[in-house]
């Protein structure tokens, strides 16, 4: 009896299915990357000169090693952190409409808080145990407390909040002039300026 001869397989295909199967997991994979906080580093100047900075102009915030958050030597919840930067950064203590004072700051005028907003800086300190969420959440309500105060003086100012105008000046399609609108926005980042440092 004559043995059958096994049929054989085409396998020339194969490298073109392996390839195609190759370009396809690549193409669909996502690959994670670690978000981080875009922040605009300021210049280096060459003449640097001593600042010489007021106590009573720096509000310390401070982050244990167990999310604890100190403000100015006292524990504080993160849900109080806002109004107390919003209640020191509008303090308006400073004397008089000189360099000092602060004619449109709607604070207490407290002579041991803060001269103006241009003077308070908000100090955040943290210690290397601190967790990275915790961080973020103070930061980000550091970060409102500028926001709330730009925005109530928009409105003061423009009847519109800070947050709309610049929404409406990122908007490519906005029908105004955004020159204008950029003077405006310009006018509330200098009276309201973010002088946050970090410190490690």
């Amino acid at each position: 009896m004559a043995r059958r001869s096994s049929p054989e397989v085409n396998a020339g295909s194969m490298a073109d299915i392996a390839f195609l199967l190759l370009i396809f997991f690549l193409v669909t994979t996502t690959i994670e990357t670690d978000s981080g906080i875009s922040r605009k580093l300021p210049p280096i100047e060459e003449d640097q000169e001593d600042v010489i900075i007021k106590q009573r102009n720096i509000f310390t915030v401070l982050l244990n090693g167990k999310d604890q958050i100190l403000v100015e030597d006292e524990l504080m919840v993160l849900e109080d952190i806002r109004a107390a930067a919003i209640e020191f950064l509008d303090n308006g203590g400073g004397e008089g409409n000189g360099e000092d004072g602060c004619d449109y700051c709607k604070g207490d005028r407290d002579p041991s808080s803060s001269d103006n907003p241009d003077k308070a800086i908000i100090s955040l300190k943290n210690e290397r145990e601190t967790s990275y969420a915790a961080y973020i959440s103070v930061q980000n309500e550091l970060v409102a407390a500028y926001t709330h105060l730009r925005n109530v003086r928009a409105e003061d100012l423009y009847g519109e909040s800070y947050e709309e105008m610049m929404k409406n000046y990122k908007d490519v399609n906005w029908p105004g002039n955004k020159t204008t609108l950029k003077e405006k926005i310009n006018r509330l980042r200098k009276e309201y300026p973010q002088k946050l440092s970090e410190v490690q």
